[in-house]
């Protein structure tokens, strides 16, 4: 696995949008006529994050930036769960609440992880992460690194299909009629492709920068692409 200078801080970025994705994702926003977890403005970037740990770093080294981000992920939401379990002072009005019972009603209304939504989030995140890594290394070897484009939609294509429809389906089946649940899984899989090709000339920018900074452009020829191997 190689990894340069500044791959900790493309780690941090992409643990960093990941893990505040998924407590924003509680508030949901109409845009374009669709309704949409406020998340959808910052969770692309960490598929973003990963296209550029994959092109830049390979397969292995976005492997372990993935479990780094599901772990990070698990140590958030035990945190925000033990500390709404924790008995509240009398005295917690959080400044807006007229009692502390109000504020911790509040609290878990915003910060609650309901099982079932935890549940769906963490498969959907590993599915999805490791087939965006999986088909951009697959299609750099297959273009002899050219047409980076290609890559980076491509794999999104693949990685955010599965992502909206592991998520919706497992989170919301039972409860949104099949039209309106496919429905859903097709609008968030558009609108999140959508954003990474329209941020396309960044990932270009950045890529390429850090290519020239770490002098690294690996191919993945001959790499175990097995997700649980972390050597």
């Amino acid at each position: 696995m190689t990894t340069g200078r500044s791959y900790p801080a493309v780690v941090a970025v992409f643990v960093t949008t990941l893990v505040v994705s998924n407590i924003v994702a509680v508030k949901l926003v109409s845009l374009f006529g669709l309704t949409l977890p406020a998340a959808i403005l910052l969770f692309p970037i960490a598929y973003i994050c990963g296209d550029v740990l994959t092109e830049v770093y390979g397969y292995a080294a976005a492997r372990r930036a993935i479990w780094i981000g599901f772990g990070s992920n698990l140590l958030a939401v035990v945190a925000i769960s033990l500390a709404g379990r924790l008995p509240s002072s009398p005295f917690w009005t959080a400044g807006v609440y007229a009692s502390a019972e109000d504020a911790q009603r509040a609290y878990q209304a915003i910060l609650g992880f309901a099982p079932r939504l935890l549940a769906s989030s963490f498969v959907a995140y590993v599915v999805g992460e490791f087939l965006n890594a999986y088909v951009l290394a697959r299609l750099k070897v297959a273009t002899q690194g050219r047409r980076l484009w290609l890559r980076t939609i491509g794999s999104t294509l693949v990685g955010q299909a599965a992502d909206s429809a592991i998520f919706l389906t497992l989170a919301f089946v039972g409860i949104l009629p099949p039209p309106a649940l496919a429905m859903a899984v097709l609008s968030q899989w558009l609108v999140k492709s959508a954003y990474e090709a329209i941020a396309t000339p960044l990932t270009y920018i950045v890529v390429n920068s850090l290519k020239r900074i770490e002098g690294l452009d690996p191919f993945d020829r001959a790499t175990d692409f097995n997700p649980l191997r972390l050597g």
